[in-house]
C-alpha cells in the first residue's frame, strides 16, 4: 500500500495503520514557559520500519523524543506501545519508558572506549555470576552471539577504542537491544546517529540498521541528513513550528519535497547555483609539492571568489592539508605562496596576521568556549581591536556581538546568552562570524555544517557564498558530497594524501563525485580480495 501525504497534523494517524502499531502517538502537546514547544502532535510507527523524525532545530523532534524516554512529562497527550497505553501526564519515568520496550541511542553513544565490547555490555545489563565471581565464559559467548547477530567483525573482548565508528554506533545499538525478545518488542530510537560519521561509514552503518528492519526491528531515526534517511527509512514525519507539517507513510519522496515540507517553502540555496567560477581569475594561494603526515606531494591553486573542495575518504587528507595552511601542523616539504609572496607559517598566530580563517571540524573542542556568552565567543576574535588599556570595553563588546549576530541571522536571545544554549546551526554561524569579522582573504572550513539541520545549513551556504562573492578564496573540506556539489566552483578530489581527480562545477552530479571518491576505495578491496 502506498499512503503518501504532505501537509497538515491530521494525517499523521492513517487510520487503517493505527491497530498495527509499535507506536502511537496522539495529540501531543507540551509547554515550556509559555512557549509551545508540541502541539497537538500526533504519529503512527508502524512494526518493522524506519520511521523518521525531521525538522529544523526547534521544530519539536527533540522535545517529542524527550517525552519518549521520560525525561519529560507531557502537558497533553497519548501514548501507546505495542498496545499499551501510558499516561505521559503522571508517572511516566526514564525507567517507565525502559520497561515499556523504548531503547534509545544519541549521538553520545555512552560507551566506555578504555573497556572491551563485553565489559560494555555487563555494565549496561549485570555480569553474569558464578558462585562469588564473574561467569567471563557465559558473558562472552552471549555477547559474541549478539556481535554476529548484529553483523559486527569484532570479538567481546576487542577493547572499544579499536572499533571502527560505525561499529562503535552499531555496538551500541546492540547493547541497547540485548535484552530484546523473539517478538522484536522493543522500539529503537536513533538520536542523529551518523551526525560524527563520514560519508562511507554512515553508509555502512544505515545498512545495517535497514537489515535490522527487514528483520522486524521497529526503528525511529532523527537526522538532519536527508539523503541517508532517504535511503533507509520506510515512512517519514516532518515537523515545523511544533506541529507536524507532513507525514508520508510507505512512500518515496524527493529531497526537495522534504524540504519544502520542513522550510513551508522552497529552499534555493542547497542547489548549486550554476556554472564554475574562479571569481576574477587573480590566484590568492597556492601549495607545490606540499607533504606531511598523511600528504604525498599536493599541488593546487584557489582564486579570489572561488569556492573550491575538498573531497576524500577519511585519511585522504583533507582536513590535513587545512591544517597545514594554517600554521597548525608543519609541512615536511613543499612550498606555498599567499598573494605573491612565500609563505611559511611558524604557528596559527602567523597564519591568523596574514589574513587566514579556519573553521575546524570539532566545533565544540576546538572553536568554541561552550560555558562563556555568544558576546564572549566573538570578541575572541578580534581581542587586540576591542583591548583598551588593560581591559575589555563590555559595552563595545556587547554592541559588535549584536550586529554580528544580525548581520549572520543567529537565532539567539541575545550578545549575553550561552554559546552550549544554542542549536548546532547557530553556534556554527557564531563560528563563521568570529572570521567573517576579521575580513579574511582565506577562509578554510572543516566540515562546515556537520550536525546542522537543513534551515541553518541553508543559511551557512548562503555565508560562504557571500564571503566568496566578496573576493575572499574559500576552500571547503567535507565528507557530505552533496555539500561539495551545491557549493563548489571546483573540487579536488584526494587520495591517500595525492590529488587523483578535479572536477568542475556541472561536471558530475553527486552520485558520479561518489564514485569517483569511492574509486580507490573498491580498488584497494578488490586487491585485497585477489590477494587473499
Amino acid at each position: 500500500m502506498t499512503n503518501a501525504v504532505i501537509g497538515g497534523a491530521s494525517a499523521a494517524s492513517p487510520g487503517d495503520l493505527e491497530t498495527a502499531a509499535a507506536l502511537r502517538l496522539a495529540h501531543l502537546s507540551k509547554d515550556f514557559s509559555g512557549t509551545r514547544a508540541l502541539d497537538d502532535v500526533s504519529l503512527v510507527v508502524r512494526p518493522g520500519t524506519v520511521h523518521a523524525l525531521l525538522g529544523g532545530n526547534g521544530s519539536g523532534k527533540s522535545t517529542t523524543i524527550k517525552i519518549l524516554a521520560g525525561v519529560y512529562s507531557a502537558d497533553a497527550g497519548e501514548l501507546e506501545i505495542f498496545g499499551q497505553p501510558f499516561d505521559l501526564q503522571h508517572g511516566y519515568t526514564p525507567t517507565t519508558a525502559q520497561a515499556a520496550g523504548t531503547r534509545f541511542v544519541h549521538q553520545d553513544l555512552g560507551l566506555f572506549e578504555d573497556l572491551s565490547i563485553e565489559e560494555n555490555f555487563a555494565l549496561d545489563n549485570g555480569y553474569p555470576r558464578r558462585g562469588p565471581g564473574i561467569d567471563w565464559r557465559t558473558l562472552r559467548r552471549r555477547v559474541n552471539a549478539l556481535l554476529g547477530e548484529y553483523e559486527l567483525d569484532a570479538r567481546a573482548e576487542t577493547p572499544v577504542r579499536e572499533l571502527r565508528p560505525s561499529d562503535r554506533t552499531m555496538v551500541a545499538i546492540a547493547r541497547a537491544l540485548q535484552d530484546q525478545d523473539e517478538d522484536n518488542r522493543r522500539v529503537l530510537v536513533l538520536d542523529e546517529p551518523t551526525a560524527r560519521l563520514a560519508a562511507h561509514e554512515s553508509e555502512v552503518l544505515l545498512q545495517r540498521v535497514r537489515r535490522r528492519a527487514e528483520l522486524g526491528q521497529t526503528v525511529v531515526i532523527v537526522s538532519h541528513r536527508l539523503r541517508e534517511v532517504l535511503a533507509v527509512a520506510d515512512d517519514f514525519t516532518i515537523y515545523r513550528d511544533g506541529r507536524v507539517a507532513g507525514t508520508i507513510v510507505d512512500d518515496s519522496p524527493t529531497e526537495d519535497e522534504l524540504i519544502q515540507t520542513m522550510a513551508g517553502r522552497a529552499v534555493k540555496a542547497l542547489r548549486p547555483t550554476g556554472e564554475a567560477s574562479s571569481g576574477d581569475r587573480a590566484p590568492v594561494f597556492s601549495v607545490s609539492g606540499l607533504r606531511g603526515g598523511p600528504l604525498r606531494g599536493i599541488d593546487f591553486t584557489v582564486h579570489r571568489g572561488e569556492i573550491l573542495g575538498l573531497a576524500g575518504l577519511v585519511g585522504s587528507g583533507r582536513s590535513s592539508i587545512l591544517k597545514v595552511i594554517f600554521g597548525e601542523h608543519a609541512a615536511e616539504a613543499g612550498s606555498m605562496d599567499f598573494d605573491g609572496t612565500p609563505y611559511r607559517p611558524k604557528n596559527i598566530g602567523d597564519a591568523m596576521a596574514a589574513g587566514i580563517g579556519l573553521v575546524p571540524e570539532d566545533r565544540a573542542g576546538e572553536a568554541a568556549f561552550l560555558e562563556r556568552t555568544v558576546s564572549e565567543n566573538l570578541a575572541i576574535g578580534t581581542l587586540t581591536d576591542n583591548w583598551t588599556h588593560g581591559f575589555m570595553p563590555r559595552g563595545r563588546e556587547r554592541r559588535r556581538a549584536t550586529d554580528l549576530i544580525r548581520s549572520f541571522g543567529v537565532k539567539v536571545a541575545g550578545p549575553d546568552a550561552l554559546f552550549s544554549a544554542m542549536s548546532g546551526g547557530n553556534q556554527q554561524k557564531v563560528v563563521i562570524a568570529r572570521w567573517m569579522q576579521r575580513k579574511p582573504t582565506l577562509l578554510l572550513l572543516d566540515e562546515p555544517t556537520q550536525g546542522v539541520d537543513v534551515m541553518s545549513r541553508a543559511d551557512i551556504y548562503d555565508i560562504i557564498r557571500r564571503a566568496a562573492a566578496d573576493g575572499c578564496a574559500v576552500v571547503v573540506a567535507s565528507s557530505d558530497l552533496a555539500e561539495i556539489h551545491a557549493l563548489c566552483d571546483r573540487t579536488l578530489v584526494l587520495s591517500r594524501g595525492e590529488i587523483s581527480d578535479e572536477v568542475l562545477a556541472g561536471e558530475l552530479d553527486v552520485d558520479g563525485l561518489t564514485s569517483l571518491v569511492l574509486r580507490e576505495k573498491k580498488m584497494n578491496d578488490a586487491s585485497t580480495e585477489t590477494r587473499s
